[in-house]
């Protein structure tokens, strides 16, 4: 990283300046506030440590040239006359982090190294932030290989219309976040998603929460009661396993879908429905038809469009992204690691609990795993569930080659492979391999001496460099 270092004094420009450097950084040195005009004026940098005060001129005034010239700029301000209002200043002028002198060098690495990482996870959120926005309602459908690309094509052509929709596919492989992301690309979005899994209610219960009661209708019936058609007015309703839906039910449903009405039960007036229904089986619903288990009619009358959802067995190349999304949503924002030959296991074994079970396997492993470590393969697999050596199928995704890439996505890349590429290519200086890696380098530390990785033999390898 480029660091322009202003202070009046020489003994922290030479001290903190080669610190700075032995940490892998490239320094620049400013006396005055008009040396430091003149570097910035023709010479880019990532990072500002300033001086408040400067004997022509204020650092606030630097900081706020450097910010317009550079918005991400990483800013830390030192000063030798603090105060809140300083601080405040500081702060206010795109600064983050202050401290006052006097100092001690490795404080200010310290500061450093967190100013770096407050930088990338405001990054990371930006991304995140732009990325949920692209995909609007797709956050939580992971995956791209071809089957799920159709999915999305198809949600996005059919959003906007008020067209009833039939999802369909083995069970958990995520109906529910393609009746989500209909709803929230849809012109409803703004009004209520309402979610019912129709074999999780009783039949006897199933048409109260549908459809609601009147006062007295019956035992217990002590008020008016909304059902979940009317909670979703403006808005969504999904049903779930709507396989299990008993024929009575069948037949009520059908009569609303038809004439957009309802009625609670125990009344005799109808009242109006504004609601888009979209519905999921797990079943071969045409088959079920044919068998005379569902009505044929109301299957056409959800069956306008269907999105046909994969089994994960035929997306095999989305595992990684799925057990990587799956370790952050469990992880606790913790660091944990999947080897490539277990990676190579997951894309091999059955799932015939589809992304749901993959899930439960992440989440359980994550558990049993301390901070840290690598996910190992016996608290990922069911006994039995792991193929034999050398099964993989084709389609289990490749090691990428190349550079070295962050550790945190290197996941089909042995981590001491990795490792060494980046000290080669850094000249056994860690500060250089932990950049290149996307790590810090206290991580990159920890992760050396557990896997008995020489810095010196990785500059004898790779060449000529600068150590730490």
């Amino acid at each position: 990283m480029k660091i322009l270092l202003v202070d009046d004094e020489k003994s922290i420009r030479v001290t903190l300046g080669d610190a700075l450097e032995e940490a892998g950084h490239e320094v620049i040195r400013a006396g005055t506030a008009a040396q430091a005009a003149g570097h910035l004026g023709s010479e880019a940098f990532e990072c500002l440590i300033t001086d408040l005060r400067l004997p022509d001129g204020d650092g606030l005034a630097v900081l706020e040239a450097a910010r317009r010239k550079n918005a991400g700029l990483i800013a830390l301000v030192i000063t030798g006359h603090g105060s809140v209002e300083s601080a405040v200043k500081a702060m206010q002028a795109g600064a983050f982090d202050y401290l006052q002198k006097p100092f001690l060098d490795s404080e200010v690495l310290v500061r450093l190294e967190r100013c770096l990482e407050l930088k990338r996870l405001r990054h990371e959120n930006e991304r995140l932030r732009a990325e949920l926005g692209a995909r609007g309602g797709f956050e939580e459908m992971i995956g791209s290989a071809p089957a799920m690309q159709a999915v999305y094509r198809l949600v996005e052509r059919v959003a906007e219309s008020e067209a009833t929709v039939l999802v369909t596919g083995p069970s958990g492989t995520g109906k529910e976040l393609v009746a989500r992301a209909l709803h929230e690309r849809s012109r409803r979005r703004a009004g209520s998603f309402v979610a019912l899994g129709c074999a999780a209610v009783p039949e006897s219960l199933l048409e109260d929460e549908l459809f609601g009661h009147v006062k007295g209708a019956f035992t217990g019936a002590h008020a008016d009661r909304k059902g979940l058609f009317e909670e979703a007015r403006g808005g969504t309703l999904f049903l779930d396993d709507i396989d299990d839906l008993k024929p009575e039910l069948q037949g009520k449903l059908l009569r609303v879908l038809q004439e957009r009405t309802i009625r609670r039960i125990g009344s005799d007036r109808p009242a109006e429905i504004d609601v888009r229904v979209v519905a999921a089986t797990k079943t071969d619903l045409a088959g079920m038809v044919k068998a005379g288990g569902f009505r044929e009619d109301l299957y056409y009358r959800l069956n306008v469009v269907t999105v046909a959802l994969p089994a994960l067995a035929e997306r095999v190349e989305d595992i990684p992204a799925l057990v990587e999304h799956f370790i952050r949503r469990h992880g606790a924002g913790r660091d944990y690691r999947v080897g490539p030959e277990t990676m190579k296991m997951l894309a091999a074994a059955g799932w015939p609990g589809n992304v749901r079970e993959l899930e439960n396997a992440v989440c359980r492993a994550v558990a049993l795993t301390p901070e840290g470590g690598e996910l190992r393969p016996e608290d990922l697999l069911r006994p039995g569930q792991a193929p034999a050596a050398g099964s993989a199928p084709a389609s289990a995704p490749p090691a990428p080659a190349g550079p070295p890439g962050p550790i945190a996505g290197a996941i089909a890349v042995a981590e001491r492979a990795a490792i060494e590429r980046a000290l080669a290519s850094a000249g056994g200086n860690r500060a250089g391999a932990a950049k290149l890696l996307g790590v810090s380098r206290k991580t990159l530390w920890d992760k050396m001496t557990k896997l008995g990785i020489s810095a010196e033999n990785a500059r004898r390898s790779g060449g000529g460099g600068q150590g730490p």
